[in-house]
């Protein structure tokens, strides 16, 4: 019974989760931009592949199409060595580069373990490096299971994370480009092991939900920080 709650659950929140009109976002975003910082999260590298995973395809395509129509000025590709032993916040800043993205406005989240941390981690990284207009960009439904997060987060640190999920129709237009070609053992990270083998699945589930964040820490110290400015 608690297991066929669970699935019932799980499955009325996933399917509320993807963002239903991308362009109508992607609008918004155009009349805000330029952003200081887009976040571009990670997806492992399968080594066996000859060519790039679809997701991370389309994630690098819509994320270089941001920089070159001046949306952003830096991108942060976010994500550990999590399902394999190449650490994805790296492969992609080599696929970026081969794409023709400055290595000079990259930043590389190499912490993230789960999609929230890739949000979490990336925004703070961003902040350290004095920028603070930031946008979300990736696929329609990890965007949109991403909201209680950056929900959280606008509480919490007082700045609105943006989103500007990918519009299909121009990835459709865009994807023309050849398997470009990196040196991933850059990204190779020793004695690696895999995420699954550490955690179960609801333990993994409960991280992309944010559970993993220690936000009583971070809710206290940005309390502190405010109430010393004042």
């Amino acid at each position: 019974m608690r297991v066929t709650l669970l699935v019932i659950v799980l499955t009325a929140f996933f399917s509320s989760c993807v963002v239903l009109n991308p362009k109508k976002h992607y609008v918004k975003a155009r009349q805000k931009a330029p952003y200081d910082a887009i976040i571009v999260p990670g997806f492992p590298y399968n080594e066996l592949d000859s060519t790039w995973h679809d997701v991370i395809k389309i994630r690098l395509l819509w994320s270089t199409f941001l920089i070159q129509n001046g949306m952003t000025t830096h991108v942060i590709y976010s994500g550990a060595a999590v399902h394999s032993p190449y650490v994805e916040a790296t492969y992609m800043s080599l696929y970026g580069k081969a794409m023709g993205v400055d290595e000079k406005i990259m930043l590389l989240d190499t912490v993230a373990n789960h999609s929230s941390e890739n949000v979490f981690y990336s925004f703070l990284l961003a902040r350290e490096n004095g920028l603070t207009k930031i946008a979300l960009a990736t696929d329609p439904f990890q965007s949109g299971m991403m909201r209680p997060v950056r929900r959280k987060m606008k509480r919490i640190f007082k700045l609105r994370i943006d989103q500007i999920p990918i519009v299909f129709d121009t990835i459709r237009v865009l994807d023309t480009l050849s398997h470009p070609s990196i040196d991933v053992s850059l990204a190779y990270k020793e004695n690696h092991t895999n995420l699954a083998d550490k955690e179960s699945f609801f333990k993994r589930l409960s991280g992309t939900l944010g559970m993993k964040i220690d936000w009583k820490k971070y809710r206290k110290e940005e309390r502190k920080k405010r109430k010393y400015a004042n």
